[in-house]
């Protein structure tokens, strides 16, 4: 179940899938690691993306809910080509690698990965050797792998090394087109948001422009927000009847975490050709879909926005020059005109909003390290505080 299947009314038109795979060519692939240290089987999950409800932990009090997600812009056949990109952040307590090319030269190249904070130098280095495996020549010259992060600590045991090289590897083989798996999967395991069980969460809307019919779409990994400012559809929901596990007196003093702490991850997608500057002016829309949602952006969160468009693909490849200078001829890109970006922006805003709270609908509650419960949004209590 979605936002839209709860009945909750949302502006604009969505593509096919109402994901971020609405953009031809995206791919979205997601290795999900759930078990207890004490479970001698491998805890990857690629088969069932349901998350646990009544999972146990080992008697340490630890337990595995975690992962990684790939989001492939040209697909795998389109790695080692560029994109247009641009980046924004809105609160810098977070990491997203890469970063300092994509304002340097505007350009994308390879997979976006998104874990949990702890495993970002595990998926790096995968990520590199991925490419070495699969694309040696682009190896062979310099990689910047973009990798992104959420804190999942109240749920997992980050400290330990769950996610892998291979995990990584895997969550690229497996990325596909298509419907994307939202909630407590790859990357978004063990993330909460605004104090309920969140996740991933995607979405896409349509846009019309001489002629043409493009999409803009977002992918959140969702865990942010205080319970206290949820709002949905306009309506304050920050006092549904279901426990805040931020509020819990049996762990608060050795495991308190601030309300708002964890960070979000958006991406941003099109296939309307867009310059570098444009992207940027898209990623800098994503705090306004999130304002619509309630949050104040706390100092916890770490909120970080990346942009990209399949529009004008390779255009900007900088790789090691192989020609003579006289025999280098110059490239073009088409963009859309600036004056005609607010239909783009709009898109933008209604995409973000809808993917949190898709990220809140389809989601199961979960239990993780020290018994620590992370509660599924009750959704009886969301339609019935919307009049639905």
């Amino acid at each position: 179940m979605r936002a839209r299947d709860l009945g909750i009314t949302l502006a604009g038109t969505p593509g096919r899938f109402n994901a971020i795979t609405d953009v031809p060519g995206v791919e979205v692939g997601m290795v999900t690691l759930r078990s207890d240290p004490s479970d001698p089987s491998d805890p990857s999950d690629l088969g069932d993306d349901k998350a646990d409800t009544t999972g146990t932990t080992d008697t340490d009090g630890s337990a595995v809910r975690t992962g990684v997600t790939a989001i492939l812009p040209l697909g795998r056949s389109g790695v080692t080509t560029s994109v247009p990109a641009g980046i924004f952040s809105l609160n810098g307590n977070g990491e997203m690698t890469g970063s300092h090319w994509i304002h340097e030269t505007g350009a994308l190249t390879g997979p976006v990965m998104i874990t949990n904070t702890h495993a970002v130098g595990t998926v790096h280095r995968g990520v590199i050797d991925w490419t070495a495996r699969n694309e040696p020549a682009k190896a062979s010259e310099w990689l910047l792998p973009v990798v992104a992060e959420t804190w999942d600590g109240y749920l997992n045991s980050i400290n330990l090394a769950s996610v892998t090289g291979e995990h990584v590897m895997m969550a690229i083989d497996t990325a596909t087109t298509g419907p994307v798996t939202e909630g407590s999967a790859g990357g978004g395991t063990g993330m909460n948001c605004y104090a309920f069980k969140g996740g991933n969460g995607t979405a896409s809307r349509q846009v019309s422009l001489g002629g043409a019919t493009y999409h803009v779409a977002t992918f959140l990994q969702c865990n942010f927000g205080d319970r206290r400012e949820l709002v949905i559809a306009g309506v304050p929901m920050g006092d549904l009847d279901v426990p805040n596990p931020m509020d819990d007196p049996s762990w608060i003093e050795r495991d308190r975490v601030p309300g708002g702490a964890g960070s979000v991850i958006a991406v941003v997608a099109t296939d309307a050709p867009l310059t570098p500057h444009q992207c940027q002016a898209l990623a800098r829309r994503v705090p306004l879909g999130l304002a619509r949602t309630g949050t104040a952006g706390g100092h916890f969160s770490g909120d970080i926005f990346l942009a990209f468009s399949t529009g004008n693909p390779g255009s900007l490849d900088s790789g090691f020059p192989l020609q003579s200078q006289d025999d280098v001829a110059l490239k073009t890109m088409s963009l859309v005109p600036w004056n005609y970006m607010d239909d783009f922006f709009t898109a933008t805003v209604q995409c973000v909003e809808e993917s949190i709270l898709n990220a809140l609908v389809n989601n199961e509650t979960m239990i993780g390290r020290n018994g620590h419960r992370s509660y599924a949004l009750p959704h009886d209590q969301v339609r019935t505080r919307l009049g639905l």
